[in-house]
């Protein structure tokens, strides 16, 4: 199968050097110090103690690397809004293209869902730019569970985690067979959702809080759920996208408190928004935070906790360059 990588880094890479493995056609967009590593050499994968090499077409300019079978989209989310309008080189009437990303997606209701009509999330996607570049009856709805990184350039490091969720965004499994077997075909663990949109709320739910939180405290994760305040308001802005999950069709009937427990057995680790505001780099406040507080108002749920820690965050973020968006009620 013809692949395509848009976001060579942690993820991206993972899956890139992993499928190549099994013998795909992998063509990766990079650019600057990616795109000279990997045409200049390997894409390296470090997990379970070895090494996995691999060998991929690497072009800056989408035209260069032409129709896809599948585009599986990598990026951090601030940046697809400029890199979508970009990609139509890549996307034939076929092309299944796969967001492997953070948080609330663009076309979370652009099918609908519970007690909401079709709708555009405009905190995410202003002006409709993604939706109208990626056609929504060619998208697949993803979750990955995963922890890796990316030390340098084209070197990958994975740590564990090796699961991928797959679903339809209007709900069902149809046509995904060949893709799952892919997958499959590269060593993952591949599962077939039903309802994908509740998959993606409740990996959302676990990070919503640990990520910005972590991000403007610059505390581990144990650490603040070792802060019996902090410990708690995480618990009420959970409580508050429940009960978003509740009218959209994303019911959570865990506990907050036993998903807590669950990240707490992780230990001292730093969140991937922590890691990005450590670096400078541009953080997915808007996935996280501001299109569920979108999707509140628009159902009249008032979310006073998740309010709070929007403004919180985007505050920080904007104090150190890495939030770019106009603040709005």
């Amino acid at each position: 199968m013809r692949i395509g990588i848009i976001g060579a880094g942690a993820i991206g890479g993972w899956l890139g050097v992993r499928l190549a493995g099994a013998g795909h056609d992998i063509s990766v967009l990079a650019r600057g110090a990616t795109l000279a590593a990997l045409t200049g050499g390997d894409w390296r994968l470090e997990a379970n103690g070895q090494v996995h090499l691999a060998k991929v077409r690497a072009r800056e300019s989408a035209v260069d690397l032409g129709v896809q079978d599948l585009l599986i989209i990598a990026l951090k989310a601030p940046a697809l809004l400029h890199v979508a309008p970009l990609l139509s080189p890549m996307i034939g009437p076929e092309t299944q293209v796969l967001p492997a990303m953070n948080g609330v997606p663009w076309w979370f209701l652009l099918g609908g869902g519970g007690d909401l009509a079709p709708t555009s999330l405009t905190s995410i996607d202003p002006g409709g730019v993604i939706a109208q570049s990626i056609p929504f009856r060619q998208v697949v709805g993803a979750v990955v569970h995963a922890s890796v990184s990316a030390p340098a350039p084209a070197t990958i490091k994975h740590k564990a985690g090796n699961r991928l969720i797959l679903g339809r965004p209007v709900g069902g499994t149809d046509g995904l067979g060949p893709i799952a077997a892919v997958f499959e075909s590269a060593g993952l663990d591949l599962e077939l959702a039903q309802n994908i949109r509740r998959e993606i709320w409740y990996k959302l739910w676990g990070n919503m809080t640990m990520n910005p939180i972590s991000a403007f405290t610059g505390a581990t994760c144990d650490r603040l759920l070792d802060d019996p305040l902090v410990a708690d308001f995480v618990l009420r802005v959970m409580a508050e996208a429940q009960a978003i999950g509740n009218r959209i069709g994303c019911p959570i009937v865990e506990r907050g408190e036993d998903r807590n427990a669950i990240t707490r057995q992780l230990g001292a680790f730093k969140t991937s928004m922590l890691q990005d505001a450590e670096a400078g780099r541009p953080m997915e406040i808007d996935v996280l935070l501001s299109a569920p507080r979108q999707i509140a108002e628009q159902l009249g749920i008032q979310t006073p906790n998740l309010d709070a820690l929007l403004g919180l965050t985007r505050l920080f973020a904007g104090s150190n360059g890495s939030y770019g968006q106009p603040i709005a009620g």
